[in-house]
């Protein structure tokens, strides 16, 4: 069963996370950013995303459902969204990272393509 905010099975072994911080994110269309910090918390896992030059100063939360895949050897991080997706999701603010509303906006909006 597909959920959201849990790291698909196959790709995440015990005491990976802390080791995809720098790591380079790519959606289907190309390159959005690099991981500043990546959460296991249960029921709402998701890795932080500095956008750098794409959306210039901005942070993306991702929930872990989004990556099919990772390639440890070229430290990147592929998602199943493109770029205008991400772009035009819920804006990230830090004070909102643990808010269950913005969860909830986030799981809408990102859980249609991924049902």
């Amino acid at each position: 069963m597909y959920n959201l905010w849990s790291y698909r099975q196959q790709l995440i072994g015990i005491g990976e996370l802390e080791n995809l911080t720098g790591y380079e994110v790519v959606a289907t269309d190309g390159t959005i950013g690099s991981i500043e910090q990546a959460s296991d918390e249960a029921g709402s896992s998701h890795i932080l995303v500095s956008a750098g030059t794409w959306i210039f100063g901005k942070k993306i939360m991702l929930p872990a459902g989004t990556i099919a895949r990772i390639d440890h050897v070229e430290r990147k991080i592929y998602v199943d969204r493109d770029k205008e997706e991400i772009k035009r999701a819920p804006k990230y603010d830090e004070e909102l990272r643990n808010d269950p509303g913005y969860h909830s906006q986030l799981d809408e909006y990102y859980g249609r393509a991924g049902m």
